[in-house]
């Protein structure tokens, strides 16, 4: 969005220090980063502010402004750039481990300040996440370019995210650049906004005082570290500031620096007034929605009670409210309104407060567009592409940063085709396309995550590692992953319903081809499994040998080998028990050869003795006398 006269950022003015400030009081209100974009060190600025280092960008390279002394901050000397020969179109700075359901202030400082020594200012896109939130456009104002500018919004992260990314697209050659970044934590009721409104900053502007305070700008304390801005810019009427009374105070103002808000003290010790209508003017962009912020505070002791000043207060020539400060509040309290005004028509919105009893008073305006947060890529295949990302070995050059498919106005991820959800609520990757690409990972199997996936190619890389399952998904239609190092077998589940080509030729696959995946050539497709001397099983291809598929052992090969052990185990422990019988009897009937030897003795003497009685049985017999027989 181009931004009139870029009254939604703060031009930076040189603050002219003679002796250091005091130190702040204790911030941030809560979570905070700053830091200092092209530095490779932390230091303290003259507000006792500490920045980080450079870190957490994707890509770019360092430098200095032309006239670094121009500059009282080190945080405005310095700055990264993104040259889109190589780093690509999209660059982006991821804030990791960020508490989330939280609202933040982001703030960026961008100056030029012909770093290049090319006297042209680039153009380029700033986006939070999703959602293009600043146009830089050539040529800058010049005072812009000199000077740099500082921008900032309000924004919430979801539940469902713990990570931020601000991000940079280029146009043509242009390097997109920022010198400092800053994210700080705030209320979560901050602005009454929507989870899903970025409120962006068109003009926050202090009444009564002659310079720029707050963060980055002075040490008075605002615990959102907002800046704020002199109003003589943007007050119209009167034209002459001897026309206008300027009122300050040094007392406490009852009802400031109250959550949610937390709007400082010092913002209602100072106001205008003026005796007839009081009119400011700020530049906007029409056909947009802004809600407007209004703050008062009767701090002319004059004024003591209701019914002394009051007027009314019109936005567009619209009577939205009439005010009498005192009567709603009292002396010394502050007062704040707000208004949305819907799908306004003119590039300027203007503010007219028109006495009715006394003088107008104001102390501060605030205008901020209400952005809606648009449509981003599905958090599953945000996480399957930042997988295949780091698998696939992106080079920098295709700026693969921030989301893959949003902001739609900006192109998608090199070689990435994208398309809207059918309720329109978010996008989804339907093809990628990395051709030729020089590629020497391997594809993660995360892959199966994109579940909208219309047509792959990866053909003509050097990818290794084997084809993940679950990269068949219903939606694909087309696969190429021709002339790869690919190993392994092909999946089961690779083949999809809707295929009609099939490019799987110049690698090293192996094993049976699965019938289903093959059927894509027989019913009308295209397919070619060419220079893969593994694969069998298909027409064309050698038969797969009957124990062995898919590159390893089939089903039948391994019932086999298990049978065949089985076997040889029942045939080793018949064998054993043999063994083991045979070892029994040698112990119980082979007799060591000494116990032979006396029972043989012992067989002749029995045989010798059996071979007498018998004779003596035979004599007795026939009769002969016996000795003992009387004669």
């Amino acid at each position: 969005m181009t931004l009139l006269y870029s009254l939604f950022i703060f031009f930076f003015c040189i603050i002219t220090t003679s002796a250091p400030p005091p130190s702040p009081p204790p911030y941030p209100y809560g979570f905070s980063y700053r830091i200092n974009r092209g530095t490779s060190a932390n230091s303290t600025d003259s507000f006792n502010t500490t920045w980080l280092s450079d870190r957490f960008f994707s890509a770019g390279s360092s430098a200095l402004v032309s006239q670094p002394l121009n500059f009282p901050l080190p945080s405005e000397k310095t700055l990264r750039f993104f040259p889109p020969s190589s780093c690509g179109k999209r660059n982006c700075y991821t804030f990791p481990s960020l508490p989330s359901s939280s609202r933040y202030l982001l703030r960026t400082f961008t100056v030029y300040d012909n770093y290049d020594a090319k006297s042209r200012p680039p153009s380029f896109d700033v986006a939070l996440s999703s959602t293009v939130l600043f146009s830089w456009r050539s040529p800058w104002p010049e005072s812009t370019a000199v000077k740099g500018a500082y921008s900032d919004l309000f924004a919430t992260l979801p539940n469902t995210s713990s990570s931020l990314d601000l991000c940079f697209y280029g146009f043509a050659t242009d390097a997109p650049l920022v010198s400092s970044i800053e994210l700080l934590q705030v209320h979560p009721a901050a602005y009454n906004a929507p989870d899903n409104i970025i409120l962006v900053n068109y003009g926050r502007i202090s009444c009564g005082t002659p310079h720029h305070w707050g963060a980055d700008f002075s040490n008075d304390t605002d615990r959102f570290a907002r800046s704020w801005q002199p109003d003589s810019a943007f007050r119209k009427i009167p034209q002459y500031s001897s026309d206008v009374r300027f009122l300050s105070t040094m007392n406490s103002i009852s009802g400031a620096d109250e959550e949610p808000n937390y709007f400082p003290m010092k913002l209602y010790q100072s106001a205008v007034t003026t005796e007839g209508p009081l009119v400011y003017e700020l530049g906007v962009d029409a056909k947009m929605d802004y809600t407007v912020w209004l703050h008062f505070a009767e701090i002319d002791s004059s004024v003591k009670k209701a019914g002394e000043r009051v007027f009314d207060v019109l936005i567009n020539g619209d009577n939205v409210a009439r005010v009498d400060i005192y009567k709603q509040v009292g002396g010394f309290s502050a007062l704040t309104l707000n208004y949305t005004i819907k799908n306004l028509s003119s590039d300027v919105l203007t503010l007219k407060f028109v006495p009715a009893v006394g003088a107008p008073l104001i102390s501060a305006v605030e205008n901020y567009a209400l952005v809606p947060i648009d449509p981003s890529t599905l958090p599953l295949q945000v996480t399957a592409m930042k997988e295949l990302k780091e698998s696939l070995r992106i080079p920098d050059r295709m700026g693969w940063n921030g989301d893959p498919c949003a902001p739609t106005t900006w192109d998608a991820w090199e070689g990435v085709t994208c398309r809207m959800t059918t309720d329109k609520t978010a996008l989804v990757i339907s093809e990628i396309d990395l051709g030729s690409q020089g590629l020497k990972g391997y594809i993660s199997d995360q892959i199966s995550l994109l579940s909208d996936l219309v047509n792959l190619n990866l053909s003509s890389n050097s990818l290794a590692g084997e084809i993940p399952p679950g990269l068949g998904q219903k939606s694909l239609t087309q696969v190429d992953l021709s002339n790869n190092q690919l190993t392994g077998s092909i999946p089961d589940d690779l083949a999809s319903s809707n295929l009609k080509l099939v490019l799987l030729n110049g690698n090293l696959l192996e094993g049976r081809v699965p019938e289903q995946l093959y059927s894509v050539g027989v019913h009308g497709g295209s397919i070619d499994l060419s220079g893969n001397k593994g694969l069998c099983g298909v027409p064309s291809l050698p038969s797969c040998p009957i124990f062995w598929e898919h590159g390893r052992l089939s089903t039948r090969g391994k019932l086999a080998i298990g049978l065949s052990c089985l076997l040889v185990f029942c045939v080793v422990l018949l064998l054993a028990y043999i063994y083991i019988r045979r070892k029994r009897n040698d112990y119980d009937f082979a007799l060591p050869h000494e116990l032979m030897s006396l029972a043989a003795k012992r067989n002749r003497y029995q045989r010798q003795k059996t071979l007498m009685l018998l004779e003596l049985e035979s004599q007795h017999a026939k009769g002969l006398p016996s000795p003992f027989t009387p004669l």
